[in-house]
């Protein structure tokens, strides 16, 4: 049993350890050396969990992309809300973006990951459900909704020298852009007042 809560503990940090890695290197980058060594143990002790550095990405992301929905739930009769929450998660957590950019830009043209599909496909099967229900209009693809919706809300996260405009607005800089990206989902797609 000792054993059992020992590789859990082993296993968590090297899990924290491979997603600040990976925020940081990037896939291409990131060395499983390095994340041995953050999370206190060998190479052979990782690659006991995890066959590949690859394998080791795609489940630190899968399990970011549960912590993002758990974070930001999205309402399809409420996306203006929706799209304040991912805004607020991504610029409280930049090392998150950093690790889902770095999987945009590496593994482009490969297929998308199951975790990533799974998330995609169930949200656009919500704004479906939402449009068939009349609480959302029913010309846009879903597809295009959840694009247009995420991009907007993380248009300011992880921006170069966000930090230094906030601290130089006196913290208002990031709630007058959030405002913004609210408004602008507002416009784009209301928020249902039906029951």
């Amino acid at each position: 049993m000792a054993s059992s809560s020992s590789d859990d503990s082993t296993r968590g940090r090297v899990l924290g350890a491979a997603k600040a890695e990976f925020a940081r290197y990037g896939i291409a980058g990131a060395r499983i050396d390095r994340i041995a060594k953050a999370a206190r143990t060998s190479k052979e002790r990782v690659y006991a969990y995890f066959r590949s550095k690859d394998e080791l990405y795609q489940f630190v992301v899968a399990q970011e992309l549960e912590a993002i929905a758990e974070a930001t739930r999205m309402n399809p009769a409420d996306l203006p809300g929706y799209a304040g929450r991912v805004h607020d998660y991504f610029v409280a957590n930049p090392d998150n973006m950093r690790l889902m950019r770095w999987g945009q830009l590496e593994l482009a043209d490969s297929e998308p990951d199951d975790a990533s599909a799974e998330t995609a496909n169930r949200k656009i099967g919500q704004l479906r459900r939402a449009q068939r229900d009349g609480l959302l209009d029913p010309s846009w693809n879903p597809l295009d909704i959840l694009m247009f919706v995420n991009q907007l809300a993380m248009a300011w996260a992880g921006q170069p020298g966000v930090a230094a405009a906030e601290a130089a607005a006196g913290g208002q800089f990031l709630a007058d852009r959030r405002a913004a990206i609210v408004a602008a989902v507002e416009r784009l797609f209301p928020a249902s007042t039906s029951p």
